[in-house]
């Protein structure tokens, strides 16, 4: 149980690290906060519900796991260089798809509720 906490603190502060360093975090995150009720709303069953919220939770998921990369390349690799570039794009592609999924199930969404 010990080690179930200190795991939940250690996430805990790596979510409000982001939260105070990250502007893309911190947009993210309001897209959160206003997603779910959105979601509670526009979804229309459990299922549906549970996809938009996962959606944006996979979303900021994959923001923070780019950040983590460009912190650590930058750390790594202070200077410019073209490698480290080509895995921070990398992660940013990651990033992007992320994105693209969450918009593709809330069209999806929206279309299914105004049929």
């Amino acid at each position: 149980m010990d080690a179930l906490i200190v795991a939940f603190l250690n996430s805990w502060r790596g979510l409000l690290h982001g939260a105070r360093t990250e502007r893309a975090v911190r947009q993210e995150l309001v897209l959160l906060a206003l997603g779910v009720p959105v979601a509670l709303i526009l979804g229309s069953g459990l299922w549906v519900r549970v996809g938009l919220i996962a959606s944006l939770l996979l979303m900021l998921a994959a923001e923070f796991l780019n950040t983590a990369i460009e912190k650590l390349c930058d750390h790594l690799h202070p200077d410019r260089h073209p490698r480290i570039g080509t895995v921070k794009d990398l992660a940013s592609a990651g990033t992007f798809l992320a994105q693209a999924l969450a918009a593709l199930v809330w069209i999806a969404a929206l279309i299914d509720r105004l049929s």
